[in-house]
């Protein structure tokens, strides 16, 4: 019975493992569908970025009830599954708590991971209350409708699962050493390696041993298999940025905020109309491909760089940068979180579409019109709020710029109060309709 169990152990392990290999290949290819951009410069500092932000949670305890919450969930949810090793050497070779032979070291990390635990799920019951039941104003935005809304609290009551599972898991355990049923007692331990799952033991009391047996070994796969579930469930899930906040901060923007990036080809045609040896209408060289223009801006997910891509995938729907918003906070429908919500949705879509097709196929929609519309871009007051609230790294405005970029220079769509007042740059050298002769009448005394 006991190499059966090894067996499906092991598939289970092989199962879970290669469809999460699948899941992030496909992530890999998706990501690489946008443009590249080097954002390898200046090592150090990125790693410095990346320890403060994404592992240190400096941005998260600026609101420092969901802050300190948070790390709670992120600390103990990660030292706890330090304990997967352990079940899957167990699982693998058939043996029982294979690191109990650390002592009293064993002892403490029992101890800490039950403690982790316990405040795992209070934290994560008190994310429910605060998501569900006290109507804060960055969990009710229109694009946390449905499945989104969902996605949430399902990640919620798998948190909460595991965690007593776990504690299930040892408190049968630890009833069964004090028993002394064989392939149990010699792991007994003391009183206090179980700190919280000893409360649980009076639910126990009077069981056989074999009815304890099966639910410690029910309680263990539960466990195991459940944290494989969640593993692949991380695709398709907004949690997706338990495994990318770390890269997505370290290719973060080092640049001051608000610095507007500048169009390589209009940087050269520029030079070029600059430069009195240049000749604009020379041919090309021999053996040099003139190429296709250059689009200008963004209307789809293949135009954006493979940064914003990874951005659209690590967003956590958290909604600070919404809640910082001021053009969403006057009732515009400008949201950067929808913003992200939708270059994920269509990458997707469009990532679907490769994988059905071989190739991406053209299925009549873009990014533009059909998931971000034209109004939510020009409500953006450009201010950068929403990519200082970011946790993570994120940077909506770059996306939002991108697209009103191939709104202007490709469609000349822009709204015609910035038309008026280009227009009026170009001839006046101010957005005003003054003569430039009256461009200094205000500085006059009256």
């Amino acid at each position: 019975m006991q190499i059966v169990s090894q067996i499906l152990f092991v598939i289970a392990l092989l199962v879970g493992v290669g469809f999460f290999a699948r899941n992030i290949k496909r992530l890999i290819r998706n990501i690489k569908l946008g443009r590249q951009i080097d954002r390898t410069d200046n090592g150090g500092e990125r790693f410095a970025k990346m320890a403060r932000i994404a592992l240190g949670q400096s941005k998260m305890v600026k609101r420092p009830v969901s802050g300190f919450l948070h790390i709670i969930v992120y600390v103990g949810f990660i030292i706890i599954n330090i304990e997967v090793l352990e079940i899957v050497i167990d699982g693998i070779f058939g043996t029982h708590r294979i690191f109990s032979f650390l002592g009293g070291t064993y002892d403490v990390l029992i101890a800490s991971f039950e403690i982790l635990a316990f405040l795992v799920f209070v934290g994560v019951v008190i994310f429910w209350i605060r998501r569900n039941a006290l109507n804060i104003y960055r969990f009710l935005g229109r694009e946390l409708k449905g499945w989104p809304k969902n996605d949430a609290n399902y990640i919620l009551y798998f948190e909460m699962v595991l965690m007593a599972l776990f504690l299930i898991m040892n408190a049968t355990d630890y009833q069964l050493q004090m028993n002394g049923a064989d392939h149990y007692a010699s792991e007994a331990g003391i009183m206090g390696s179980f700190p919280i799952s000893q409360f649980l033991l009076p639910i126990f009391d009077g069981m056989s041993n074999a009815t304890l047996i099966i639910i410690e070994r029910a309680a263990w796969w539960l466990h195991i298999l459940g944290i494989l579930f969640f593993l692949n469930y991380l695709y398709y899930s907004k949690h997706l940025h338990i495994l990318l906040a770390f890269p997505n901060v370290y290719f973060s923007k080092l640049s001051l905020q608000g610095k507007f990036d500048n169009l390589e080809a209009v940087q050269k045609e520029v030079a070029l109309m600059m430069d009195p040896n240049a000749d604009p209408f020379a041919a090309p060289a021999e053996g040099e491909d003139e190429g296709e223009p250059e689009k200008f801006g963004a209307s789809d997910v293949f135009d954006l760089n493979q940064v914003q891509l990874l951005n659209s995938y690590t967003c956590t729907e958290c909604g600070r940068c919404t809640s910082e918003c001021p053009a969403n906070q006057t009732g515009k429908k400008l949201s950067p979180r929808k913003i992200m919500m939708d270059t994920r949705d269509r990458l997707e879509e469009v990532g679907e579409n490769i994988t059905k097709n071989g190739k991406f196929e053209d299925d009549g929609k873009q990014l533009l019109d059909d998931y971000i519309l034209r109004e939510e871009l020009w409500a953006c007051t450009t201010c950068n709020a929403c990519v200082e609230a970011c946790p993570v790294g994120i940077d909506p405005l770059s996306i939002i710029l991108d697209m009103r970029r191939y709104l202007v220079m490709e469609q000349s769509a822009a709204p015609n109060e910035l038309s008026i007042a280009m227009t009026n740059i170009e001839n006046n050298g101010a957005p005003w309709p003054y003569n430039q002769m009256d461009r200094l009448n205000w500085a006059k005394e009256n």
